[in-house]
């Protein structure tokens, strides 16, 4: 049955309206977005289609690349740039409000941002968001990348793409793609060591997060760890 054939209350589009977007589940958002579906499944069926297919991780579906998206079946390339344009949109959007405002006061918005960036890589990166005096934005870095299970991290890398953008600031990133958010005795180590390095040239780590699967990212802040 096709979604106009729906009672209208249940209808994705009018509940949006009536309701707001808060209302709508993942599935009924997508549906939205995909607007129509195809022959024998509504926009809403496609909809969980495209979620089933990435287990249902909004992360893992932001991260996917354009073939993996047109591969399910209803999708198609049109509709998979449009849904890597809207992600993209997201990342954006929260980049340019961290880079508008100071950083550190809206933990909130980093990790979310960090989750949309991070959650669903397949293998491990570490990052760095470069503040200036008043903790607003400069750049965000991937630094390093390894593999499942471990990344090699150079204090003197760090800080030399600390001076090159004339940081004040930094805080650090980086994700456990075994969806664990504990930090492991070795990140405890790599972090006491950057922020020793970073002091060295009077930038200070604010924090460092770990972003593992669809979990808060955890904070070596709150956690008393730097």
């Amino acid at each position: 049955m096709a979604i106009t054939d729906w009672p209208e209350g249940e209808r994705p589009r009018e509940r949006l309206l009536a309701y707001g977007p808060q209302a709508l589940s993942d599935a009924e958002l997508l549906a939205i977005y995909l607007r129509v579906g195809v022959r024998g499944k509504s926009a809403v069926d496609l909809a969980r289609d495209l979620l089933q297919r990435f287990d249902g991780r909004l992360g893992a579906l932001a991260e996917a690349s354009l073939d993996e998206l047109a591969s399910v079946s209803g999708i198609g390339m049109a509709k998979a740039a449009q849904l890597k344009a809207s992600f993209e949109l997201a990342r954006r959007a929260l980049g340019q409000e961290m880079a508008s405002r100071d950083t550190f006061s809206a933990p909130g918005k980093v990790r979310d941002w960090l989750r949309l960036k991070l959650a669903a890589r397949p293998h491990e990166v570490f990052m760095a968001l470069w503040l200036d005096a008043q903790n607003r934005l400069i750049k965000a870095d991937e630094l390093f990348s390894g593999t499942l299970t471990q990344t090699s991290v150079y204090p003197r890398e760090v800080v030399k793409a600390a001076l090159a953008h004339n940081a004040a600031a930094v805080i650090l990133a980086h994700n456990h793609p075994s969806g664990v958010a504990e930090p492991s005795r070795a990140d405890e180590m790599l972090t006491r060591a950057l922020k020793e390095a970073l002091a060295l040239v009077d930038v200070r780590l604010l924090d460092h997060f770990i972003v593992a699967g669809n979990a808060m990212p955890l904070s070596f802040a709150e956690r008393g760890l730097l």
